[in-house]
C-alpha cells in the first residue's frame, strides 16, 4: 500500500471525515466511545490526528472561541485529498483480503 494507515489513524480518519467540517479531538474522542465502545484518551487521538496531519491526510484550522468553552478556541480537522485517497486505498485492500476468506467460515 501506498499510503498506509495504522488501525487507531484509519479509525480517526474515518471520523474526520464522517464528522467533515465539525472535527476536533473531543468530537473523534467521543464518537470512538459511543460507536466502537472503546475507550480512548483524548491525548491519543490528538496524537494520531497531528501524526494524519503531517502525513499530509488532513488539514486543520483555528474555529471561533466560544463562551462555552471559557473562549478558547477549537482546532477543527478536515480530510484532505491525500487523506481520502488513503482511506480508498486502505478500504480495497480490507475488501480483497476479506473476498480471500472462503464464505462458508463466515457463516
Amino acid at each position: 500500500m501506498k499510503y498506509a494507515l495504522g488501525e487507531f489513524e484509519e479509525i480517526v480518519l474515518l471520523l474526520v471525515a464522517a464528522q467533515h467540517d465539525q472535527s476536533y479531538g473531543l468530537s473523534i474522542t467521543k464518537a470512538i466511545e459511543e460507536k466502537l465502545k472503546r475507550s480512548v484518551t483524548m491525548s491519543s487521538v490528538h496524537t494520531a490526528l497531528y501524526r494524519l496531519e503531517e502525513k499530509g491526510f488532513v488539514q486543520s484550522n483555528i474555529g471561533g472561541s466560544s463562551t462555552a468553552r471559557g473562549g478558547r478556541r477549537k482546532r477543527l480537522f478536515t480530510i484532505s485529498a491525500l487523506g481520502k485517497t488513503a482511506l480508498k486505498e486502505s478500504r480495497a485492500a480490507r475488501n480483497q483480503l476479506w473476498s480471500m476468506i472462503p464464505e462458508f467460515l463466515m457463516k
